[in-house]
């Protein structure tokens, strides 16, 4: 049999009525779990699996893995469009891969261009889908051998490259963006060092030595920050600001995210491929990517629709491309991709390079799912962006208690500490301050999520080559990753110096 063949057994595994209903479920569960800031996709596919197990307890074993893990896996991509919403309407990101979504979504939702914002975030995701399920099918193999090749010196690099190209997210300085990255680096490495099990920053204090929440921070800057600037400074007053306007994207709008959606796919299914990177790395390069080849850079974070477009398409199609190496490799590439390997293996179902042989209706059933799941996802949130949209119209005096409402109960939910109402509460104080300071928050937000990987990366690339720092430059990957950082930040500080040179020379 071809791989036709085994995509047809799986679209006929995975248009059974009962699986068809499981992956709506999963898709609708998946969308509530990305809007609630807190939860996100992997606690939500994790609660999930002890409800799938009793669910599917009267079928085979092997057409009971099948189901729970299309569930599982709806839920999953679900989390990824999920997030946008609110990101969009509330400045509040869902999960850590919607950040960047806030920085030109909630600046269009602001402008009454909410409605465009939602269906761009909504068609992009569902293209991407379908490109990660057509990659899949074509690529999965030659890719998995490709991105096992990756070593942790090319991590560590790749990492880097991505920390040094948060510049092109600098709003008027690139200093200010490298303070804010070096911050978040800094933020990245209180709590228990994973290696020597020492307490690093954490003060005698136990609720530490787990380190920061990620959202508890990146939801307190964001959403609280922006409620803090509508009540301290009157920002509510302006009245025709919250009006909605069109609904569905103008002829323009498509125009405009035809290829912001087409290089957020692209990028976002390879960069979802490498194992660790994941879709909040995916979304931050497609966003950093878009400004870099715009003609209008400078209209980024004002509301340019392709600062919706790229990271929603991009996050998407990195989910799918994390499937690469779950299924032909048994290599989780992400927290969420580790629970739903778990779920296979509960089924004693292994996944790696014998899955597509010994469990060809799991494997395959689980893909076909991908393209009826992403069509569901379409089908069930295009018809709700008018309802949605609606959500920006109400009055900043109930509009604000809800923001803080659905932040506090994100935020408590994850760990049920005191604690992190606290963090929540001063990073709002301090998101507000920055903001106002024009400090870019997304950097620190970027550098408290890489800080960890980059960290891990370095040290076992240093313990195999006992403590020489030449195997990052001895490397070919990881030695082109660091040409390109170098050059990233290098590059316009010449072009800087040389353009007010010849601004001297002129005026001379």
């Amino acid at each position: 049999m071809n791989v036709l063949d085994y995509l047809a057994d799986g679209f006929m595994t995975a248009l059974q009525w009962h699986n068809i209903v499981f992956a709506f479920f999963g898709v609708l569960i998946g969308t509530a779990v990305g809007v609630l800031p807190g939860i996100g996709p992997m606690s939500g596919v994790a609660l999930l699996i002890p409800v799938t197990a009793s669910m599917t307890s009267g079928l085979p074993p092997e057409a009971a893995a099948t189901s729970s893990i299309i569930l599982l896996a709806g839920v999953y991509y679900g989390a990824m469009y999920g997030g946008s919403t609110t990101s969009i309407l509330l400045n509040t990101p869902g999960e850590s891969s919607s950040v960047v979504t806030t920085l030109d979504g909630y600046q269009m939702a602001k402008q009454g261009r909410a409605g465009p914002a939602l269906a761009i975030a909504a068609i992009g995701s569902f293209i991407a889908g379908l490109f990660a399920l057509v990659a899949l099918v074509v690529l999965a193999q030659p890719l998995s051998n490709v991105a096992i090749k990756f070593g942790p010196a090319d991590y560590f690099s790749l990492m880097l490259l991505g920390l040094c190209a948060v510049s092109g997210l600098a709003g008027k300085s690139i200093t200010k963006a490298l303070i804010m990255t070096v911050f978040g680096l800094l933020l990245a490495t209180i709590g228990m060092d994973t290696v020597s099990g020492v307490a690093r920053f954490t003060f005698g204090i136990p609720l530490l030595y787990s380190g920061l929440e990620f959202l508890t921070i990146a939801v307190g800057l964001f959403a609280l920050g922006e409620v803090f600037k509508t009540i301290l400074e009157k920002d509510y007053n302006s009245g025709p600001i919250s009006k909605i306007g069109r609904i569905l994207p103008t002829k323009k709008d498509f125009k405009d995210s035809a290829a912001p959606i087409a290089r957020g796919s692209i990028l976002g299914f390879f960069i979802g491929i490498l194992p660790g990177a994941g879709a909040t790395l995916a979304s931050f390069f497609s966003y950093i990517l878009e400004k870099k080849v715009s003609k209008n850079p400078e209209t980024f974070g004002k509301g340019n629709i392709a600062g919706v477009a790229a990271p929603e398409s991009a996050n998407n199609a990195a989910s799918g491309g994390a499937m690469i190496p779950l299924l032909t490799l048994g290599i989780p590439g992400s927290g969420t991709t580790a629970i739903l390997m778990g779920a296979l293996i509960m089924y004693n179902i292994q996944p790696g390079p014998l899955l597509f042989e010994e469990h060809p209706q799991v494997a395959w059933g689980l893909i076909a799912s991908m393209l009826i799941g992403n069509l569901l996802l379409l089908a069930l949130n295009m018809p709700l962006v008018k309802v949605f949209a609606k959500v920006i119209q109400t009055p900043p005096k109930y509009l604000i208690p809800i923001i803080v409402a659905i932040s506090v109960f994100g935020v408590y939910a994850v760990q049920v500490q005191v604690f992190d109402l606290i963090l929540l509460l001063v990073c709002g104080v301090a998101g507000f301050l920055l903001a106002r300071n024009d400090f870019p928050l997304a950097p620190l937000v970027l550098g408290l999520v890489l800080g960890p990987m980059i960290e891990n990366n370095m040290r076992r690339a240093l313990t195999t080559s006992n403590g020489d720092f030449m195997i990052f430059l001895q490397k070919p990957m990881s030695l082109a990753f660091l040409i390109i950082a170098a050059l990233w930040i290098v590059v316009p500080i010449l072009l800087k110096r040389r353009g007010k040179e010849v601004v001297v020379n002129e005026e001379g």
